[in-house]
C-alpha cells in the first residue's frame, strides 16, 4: 500500500475542508437508531474544528434516484452535532446556491453537513462537472470514508485529484490495520474465512491462499470443501458443482505448504428451526437426512489450538448460522478465543464484514479485537487484493 498524507501534514486554520465520511446509517420512525458510524467519524470532524477548519462534510445516504426528501440527511444533523460535540449547521443540497452559502457561512470551527450526495447523478457517474462543483466549496479534501473507498466516485475518488487531500483519522486507523494484517504482518498468518457459497468468495479464497499461512474454513462453504474429500455432509449447503475448485485449492494450499482447516465435528439438525433437535456429531458421521449449521466444540478447540501458533489473524464470515441459537455457539466460542489471545497480547486480529461484525457484536468480543472494519464491500475487496479506488487516489498524491 503507497503512503497517503495525513491531517498531520496539512495547517488547516481557517481552510475550507471537505471531509467526506460515511453516514449512511439505520434509521427507525425518523431518527438514527445506530449511530455507530457517526461516532467512528465524529474524531475526525471534531479534530478540524479544533485546528480551526471550516468543516463540511459530505456523505451519501441509500440509493434515492434524484431529490428525494426520505432520504434527507437532515435527520441525522442532531446525532452529528452530539458525537462531534459542537452544533452542526445543515444545508439543503451539497452543491450550487444553497451548498455555498452554507459553506460562506462558517467560521473557523464551525461544521457543516450538506445535503445527500446521491440527489444528484454526477456523484455515482463520477463527473468532472460534479467534481469541479463539489471541489468549489473547499481549499483541502480529507477522506474518511473506508468502507465506500471501492467506489470511484466524484467524492471518493474524483475530489482527490481536484483538491490537495489526506486520510482522515478512521481512514488511517483501517489502512494501517490492514497493511499490518496482510502487507506487512508479523508471521505465521492466520484467517478464517466463512459464509454459505464457495462461489461468491473465490477471489477471496484465492488471494489468502498466497498470503496467509492458515486457512480456517466454516460456515456453508466448509461443506463443499469436505464433499470434495469424499465426506458425507447429509443435506447440508453444498455446491457439488465446485468440488473439483474445492479439490483445486486445497492442493495448491499443499504444495505451497499452506494449511487448511476444516471442521472436525458438526452441530445438525433437520432443519433452522429445529433448536431442540441440534446434535453434534464427527465429521463422517453426519446422518443422511441432517444438515450441518454449526462446528463443533472439538473444531472451535483445535481450531484455537493451531491459531496459537499464529501471529497475526484475518478474520471475514461467520463460521455456523449464527443468527438462530444454539447455532451460533461455534462462532461465538471462536471469537472469544481470538479475542482473549488477542487482549492477551499473543495475536493481531482484524475483522470485517456486516455478518462478521454483527457475530462478534453477539459473542462479546467486538471490542477485544485488534481491529474491526464496519465496511463491508470495501474490506471484501481488499481482502480479495483488489485495488480501492479511494485509497489508490489518496496515495497517487
Amino acid at each position: 500500500m503507497n503512503r497517503f498524507k495525513t491531517l498531520g501534514d496539512f495547517d488547516f486554520s481557517g481552510k475550507r475542508v471537505l471531509v467526506r465520511a460515511d453516514l449512511n446509517v439505520p434509521m427507525q420512525d425518523g431518527a438514527v437508531s445506530d449511530a455507530t458510524r457517526i461516532e467512528r467519524f465524529a474524531p475526525t470532524a471534531a479534530l478540524l474544528a479544533s485546528k480551526g477548519a471550516r468543516v463540511v462534510v459530505l456523505s451519501h445516504f441509500g440509493r434515492p434516484k434524484g431529490r428525494d426528501e426520505s432520504q434527507s440527511l437532515r435527520p441525522l444533523v442532531a446525532a452529528l452535532s452530539k458525537a462531534v460535540g459542537r452544533k452542526v449547521a445543515f444545508a439543503d443540497d451539497c452543491i450550487g446556491p444553497a451548498a455555498r452559502s452554507a459553506v460562506d457561512a462558517l467560521k473557523p470551527g464551525d461544521v457543516a453537513l450538506l445535503e445527500n450526495l446521491r440527489f444528484h447523478k454526477g456523484e455515482e457517474k463520477n463527473e468532472p462537472a460534479f467534481v469541479k462543483a463539489l471541489a468549489e466549496l473547499g481549499d483541502i479534501y480529507v477522506n474518511d470514508a473506508f468502507s465506500c473507498a471501492h467506489r470511484a466516485h466524484a467524492s471518493t475518488e474524483g475530489l482527490a485529484h481536484a483538491l490537495p487531500c489526506a486520510a482522515g483519522l478512521l481512514m488511517q486507523a483501517e489502512l494501517d490495520a490492514l497493511s499490518k494484517a496482510l502487507e506487512h504482518p508479523q508471521r505465521p498468518v492466520a484467517a478464517v474465512v466463512g459464509g454459505s457459497k464457495i462461489s461468491t468468495k473465490l477471489d477471496l479464497i484465492g488471494n489468502l491462499i498466497q498470503r496467509v499461512d492458515i486457512l480456517a474454513i466454516g460456515g456453508g462453504m466448509a461443506n463443499t470443501f469436505l464433499h470434495a474429500k469424499g465426506i458425507g455432509v447429509g443435506r447440508s449447503l453444498c455446491e457439488v458443482d465446485m468440488a473439483e475448485t474445492a479439490r483445486r485449492i486445497m492442493a495448491d494450499a499443499e504444495s505451497s505448504g499452506r494449511q487448511i482447516v476444516l471442521p472436525v465435528d458438526a452441530v445438525v439438525a433437520g432443519a433452522l428451526t429445529d433448536s431442540a433437535g441440534a446434535q453434534t456429531v464427527p465429521i463422517g458421521r453426519v446422518p443422511a437426512d441432517k444438515m450441518i449449521l454449526d462446528i463443533g466444540p472439538l473444531s472451535v478447540a483445535e481450531t484455537l489450538r493451531i491459531f496459537d501458533g499464529a501471529r497475526t489473524l484475518v478474520w471475514n464470515g461467520p463460521v455456523g448460522a449464527f443468527e438462530h441459537p444454539p447455532f451460533d455457539k461455534g462462532t461465538t466460542a471462536l471469537a472469544r478465543g481470538v479475542a482473549e489471545r488477542t487482549k492477551a497480547g499473543k495475536l493481531m486480529s482484524v475483522a470485517g464484514g456486516g455478518d462478521t461484525v454483527a457475530a462478534l457484536v453477539k459473542a462479546g468480543a467486538v471490542d477485544s479485537f485488534g481491529y474491526v472494519s464496519t465496511a463491508g464491500g470495501a474490506f471484501l475487496e481488499w481482502l480479495e487484493g483488489k485495488e480501492l479506488p479511494g485509497v489508490a487516489a489518496l496515495s497517487a498524491r
